[in-house]
């Protein structure tokens, strides 16, 4: 049997339930729209199928009026409170569906309709639509639950590729960030077609609650692709841990809910090896750590190379950037930077920094003539990009989509 037919036989007429309507609140002469409903029998057909059965979620809602009645308005909206777009004929006698029906879900729909003389009606109805034939896209939130500092960025990863605009735009919509107490505006960053990166305007507030929530399933994307069930992510910040490295006075600063708790003498990054300037996030702990030259590109042989065992080491970049213990060069920590590219201290200062702070937390290199730390793709350096530019990363007020 084809849509065309199928359809027809879904067809099952809904009889209009007449709808209060009060006197009018001004003026004597009774118009047409101040009568109470009429009480003639109004038909009108929807194609949700008869006895229940769940509709195909890629075939479209249609609505039609019967017996002189035109349709007024339509509001059908899924279990997620998202409402179907449809278009109207011009002479009331139909209403179809401009947008994909969602799979999965319970739709209510309501229908307003009109006689010639203007009497009212009203009609209520609901329906369900049935699993989705196509493949699904799965997200997976990041980071894992638990607790974390302010500057953590909240990351989606999705199991296909999404490219075009409308469609990054449907997927971030039902991406649903909440926080208590409340953060500062936030929006999506699309750092590629697979991925994801949320953060608000400002850091987050400290001993807040995050929640992240998927509302996708069922949800139409592209032919062949819905969106899949997600697990929702529910994460906690702590205190406000912030460190500042001025790279040019050989000194680390850390503060902790605006108060200054140590300022401690360092040494980073010295001439070919400059440190990043710019916000970097702590995205790894270790309290002993094997580092060698080869990892970060020195060959073996180099009078620059190096392998040695490294303690209290809190990780800032996939490339190999650490704030740990550099007993090794303690006749240079406050005068000169001669480190490799890490932000090395004493074992003492080490140890507490190392014991203050947690992933999430943020360090910030101030000073110096080192590269700027890139907002992706070596850790997270999605702080680094100011407001207006991170908002262009979004499918939803990026002035690129």
């Amino acid at each position: 049997m084809d849509r065309g037919s199928r359809r027809t036989a879904l067809i099952c007429f809904l009889i209009l339930v007449p709808l209060a309507v009060g006197p009018a609140a001004c003026g004597s002469n009774e118009h047409p729209w101040d009568a109470a409903p009429h009480d003639a029998t109004a038909h009108v057909a929807l194609n949700v199928g008869e006895g229940g059965r769940a509709v195909d979620p890629d075939e479209p809602l249609e609505i039609t009026a019967r017996d002189g009645d035109r349709i007024t308005d339509v509001r059908a909206v899924d279990a997620a409170g998202r409402r179907l777009d449809g278009e109207l004929s011009a002479d009331g006698a139909r209403w179809r569906s401009t947008t994909p029906l969602t799979a999965s879900t319970r739709y209510t729909v309501a229908v307003g309709t009109e006689r010639d003389d203007g009497a009212p009606g009203r009609r209520t109805a609901a329906f369900s639509t049935r699993p989705g034939d196509g493949r699904e896209l799965g997200v997976d939130f990041g980071p894992s639950p638990g607790t974390y500092g302010v500057g953590q960025p909240i990351t989606a990863e999705l199991s296909r590729a999404v490219r075009e605009g409308k469609q990054r735009a449907i997927v971030e919509r039902a991406l649903r960030v909440t926080s208590s107490p409340q953060a500062a505006e936030g929006s999506w960053h699309w750092v590629d077609d697979r991925t994801l990166h949320y953060r608000p305007r400002t850091y987050w507030p400290a001993h807040a609650t995050i929640v992240v929530r998927s509302a996708l399933e069922g949800v139409w994307i592209r032919d062949g692709l819905r969106g899949g069930a997600a697990e929702p992510l529910r994460i906690r910040t702590g205190d406000r841990v912030e460190a500042v490295v001025d790279i040019d006075r050989t000194e680390m600063t850390v503060r902790k809910n605006g108060e200054t708790l140590r300022t401690v003498p360092v040494t980073t990054g010295k001439p070919g090896f400059r440190t990043r300037e710019g916000v970097k996030v702590i995205i790894g702990k270790q309290a002993h750590v094997r580092m060698t030259g080869t990892s970060i590109g020195i060959p073996e042989g180099s009078p620059e190379s190096y392998d040695m065992p490294v303690e209290w080491a809190a990780q800032l970049t996939e490339s190999g950037e650490f704030v740990h213990a550099a007993p090794w060069s303690a006749a240079w920590h406050g005068r000169d930077n001669v480190s490799h590219g890490c932000t090395g201290m004493s074992t003492e200062d080490a140890r507490w920094f190392f014991e203050t702070v947690r992933l999430g937390d943020i360090v910030r290199h101030v000073g110096g003539d080192g590269p700027r730390m890139p907002a992706f793709g070596n850790g997270f350096g999605d702080w680094n990009l100011p407001w207006d530019r991170w908002r262009e990363g979004s499918a939803l007020h990026g002035l690129r989509n």
